[in-house]
């Protein structure tokens, strides 16, 4: 049923809360391809004044083209060594980082690539947090018609 499998991850511990699960879903469901992908959002340097004086237009760019290849690389490096860290070798594994807003462009990488299905954590924010930050999982889960299996992370409580 699931050939291709998208699991998402920001880079911090409890979207990797996931891992066991893709795991497991692999073993148990003999998956043949699993993609990890990092959403970077691109940076944006403000034009004005820096300590060294003024920041042009050529300047601010060029800094957040050279921010931007950073984290990428940073990004790859990181996914890399979470692929290197499963025991599972039964699937073909990818590194994947692409740049954009986290949820449009899992949606749309979701969507171009023919994701059978995406697994991804919920930081279990809840209130005036979430009403702030807005939810990636949630708009994810609402932005796709690909099936969505959402992991909440060890110590959430849910909210009634």
């Amino acid at each position: 049923m699931y050939k291709k499998i998208l699991v998402p991850l920001d880079g911090s511990a409890l979207a990797e809360c996931v891992l066991d699960h893709v795991s497991s879903i692999v073993k148990g469901c003999s998956i043949p391809e699993v993609i990890l992908l990092r959403v970077i959002e691109p940076e944006h340097i403000p034009i004005g004044y820096s300590v060294e004086g003024a920041l042009t237009i050529e300047d601010a760019r060029k800094a957040e083209k050279e921010t931007d290849a950073q984290n990428k690389q940073a990004a790859g490096e990181y996914l890399n060594k979470i692929i290197h860290s499963f025991t599972t070798k039964n699937a073909d594994f990818h590194a994947e980082v692409q740049s954009g807003k986290p949820a449009e462009t899992i949606i749309e990488y979701a969507e171009n690539n023919l994701i059978d299905l995406i697994i991804i954590a919920t930081h279990g924010r809840s209130g005036v947090s979430r009403w702030v930050w807005g939810s990636t999982a949630d708009k994810i889960l609402r932005g796709t018609l690909t099936p969505v299996l959402m992991v909440r992370p060890p110590g959430c409580h849910p909210v009634m």
